[in-house]
């Protein structure tokens, strides 16, 4: 096993990154895939809504990990990693890794702390998903650093082009001076309510605007209140809604994520060839 490595980002919050990482994660587990999710923020709404409700009374998290490696103290590769009933492997955050942000920016070789980390986990993986917080801040440059590929969430209910527009551009200057093997799997639309006309104007513009040059992922993720009731539940809306429009949308976007890895995989044996 070589885990592909996933960060789902956007510095705008409430998009759906959180809701994206722990459906995505479990639907890949339901294709057979070995999942370790990474809480990559300081609010730990990836762990909280994976049934986690207190991480701050959590005594191992990833900034427990990356303390370590910063200050050089071996840690156990399956250290802090919690097991979710839904057969994905969860790093959870909390809030001291807002600490981890500020000390971040003294430190040598700042960028690839995480990298460190999931160098030396991926080979028990297919996929490591990472749930990154809601800034461009230095955790997200570290995942960025750390990733093969970057899925964006784009919520289709505000013009959400000037972000997207800022976004595209860090992610190049990260691809630029610290990880040129980092490409953009895609655009993912979130919390789309089709009752709407101008959720769907919003959707045919990104698609015009962007689609030449990024892949925008055919699914898109509907807007629904069952989806949102899901996060105080600790399950993925498989087990909660699982003929739900929601969950269809989920395991439309784990086949396509599927098609991108085969892709990727095919593309590099012909390189080797």
């Amino acid at each position: 096993m070589n885990a592909k490595i996933i960060a789902v980002t956007n510095q705008k919050g409430g998009v759906g990154k959180t809701t994206t990482c722990a459906n995505l994660g479990i639907g890949l587990a339901l294709s057979g895939k070995k999942i370790l999710l990474i809480d990559d923020d300081p609010q730990g709404s990836l762990s909280i809504s994976l049934g986690y409700s207190y991480p701050d009374k959590l005594t191992t998290t990833l900034s427990t990990i990356m303390s370590k490696i910063i200050t050089d103290i071996k840690f156990q590769s399956n250290e802090g990693i919690l097991n979710h009933h839904e057969n994905i492997s969860l790093l959870p955050a909390n809030i001291e890794l807002s600490g981890m942000e500020v000390s971040l920016v003294n430190i040598m070789s700042r960028e690839t702390i995480l990298k460190q980390y999931i160098d030396k986990v991926r080979n028990q993986y297919d996929f490591i998903i990472i749930d990154c917080m809601p800034s461009l801040g230095m955790l997200t440059i570290n995942a960025l650093a750390a990733a093969d590929s970057v899925i964006i969430p784009v919520q289709t209910q505000y013009l959400p082009a000037k972000g997207l527009e800022q976004l595209l551009q860090t992610i190049s200057k990260v691809r630029r001076q610290i990880n040129p093997k980092l490409k953009i799997d895609g655009v993912l639309l979130t919390m789309v309510d089709n009752r709407t006309n101008f959720a769907k104007d919003i959707c045919s513009l990104i698609r015009q605007t962007y689609g030449n040059n990024i892949n925008i992922f055919k699914t898109e993720i509907p807007y629904s209140i069952r989806a949102a009731e899901i996060s105080a539940e600790g399950k993925s809306i498989f087990s909660h809604d699982p003929k739900g429009k929601v969950a269809l949308a989920y395991k439309n976007l784990t086949k396509e994520v599927l098609e991108i890895e085969k892709l990727c995989k095919k593309h590099k044996s012909d390189i080797i060839r």
